[in-house]
């Protein structure tokens, strides 16, 4: 593909700065390629305005805490770019219940009634899926088609380029991108996953909330209010 058929990514000049290379890599063609034909033949979420959403939201400056998620929800009107978020007149997913069951029980933050978790991402919570989009009804459809190479490189420039941040790796998915981080410079949390199938195994009781915000404390920074507005 010529730089004149190229498009411009809605990406912040934060991350565009950061990663405006990678838009040029051989895999980035092919994920684009493999993207149209998707959206030719099905649905796919979120919709294309919404897939940086989490660097939209979340400059590369303003990062203090990164909950890495593996792909979007496939449901209808569900997804919108942010990690375990779903869009506000969705009923929060099994492991967004989970997870705001875990945050009530360390430190006592009001189950809310919907499942938007932008005022975290607004806050410095870095929600990163590994892949940033998927096929409707169909989970992991759009794993292994270059969306991984794009958000390690995320990872990666976080890792080299920042100090203090915490990394929150819930799954077995999600802890594989530990090697990726230097635990020197970085507070790397892990867990099982929030899933019902796993929250039981380590995710309930982890206290990862109380444990970032000591974190943040220690560093001199703000804690994040966890409590959605309503």
């Amino acid at each position: 593909m010529t730089e004149s058929q190229r498009k411009k990514p809605q990406l912040s000049e934060s991350w565009l700065e950061i990663l405006g290379d990678e838009f040029d890599k051989p895999y980035m063609d092919e994920l684009r390629a493999f993207l149209r034909e998707e959206m030719k033949k099905h649905k796919v979420y979120p919709p294309g305005s919404l897939m940086f959403n989490a660097l939209n939201v979340t400059p590369f400056e303003k990062a203090r805490v990164i909950i890495l998620g593996q792909d979007p929800y496939h449901g209808p009107n569900q997804a919108h770019g942010l990690s375990f978020s779903v869009q506000r007149g969705v009923k929060p997913p099994p492991s967004l219940q989970n997870i705001f069951q875990e945050l009530n029980n360390s430190l006592g933050v009001p189950i809310p009634k919907h499942g938007d978790l932008t005022s975290w991402a607004e806050q410095g919570v870095l929600l990163l899926n590994t892949t940033l989009s998927v096929r409707a009804r169909s989970p992991k459809s759009h794993a292994g088609k270059g969306w991984e190479e794009f958000t390690d490189r995320i990872i990666d420039e976080l890792n080299e380029k920042r100090e203090g941040l915490v990394f929150v790796l819930w799954g077995s998915h999600a802890g594989k991108k530990a090697t990726r981080i230097d635990q020197m410079k970085h507070l790397v949390l892990r867990s099982a996953h929030p899933s019902p199938y796993s929250a039981d195994r380590g995710f309930f009781g982890c206290n990862h909330f109380s444990i970032i915000n000591e974190h943040l404390e220690r560093r001199g920074e703000t804690p994040i209010n966890w409590e959605l507005p309503r």
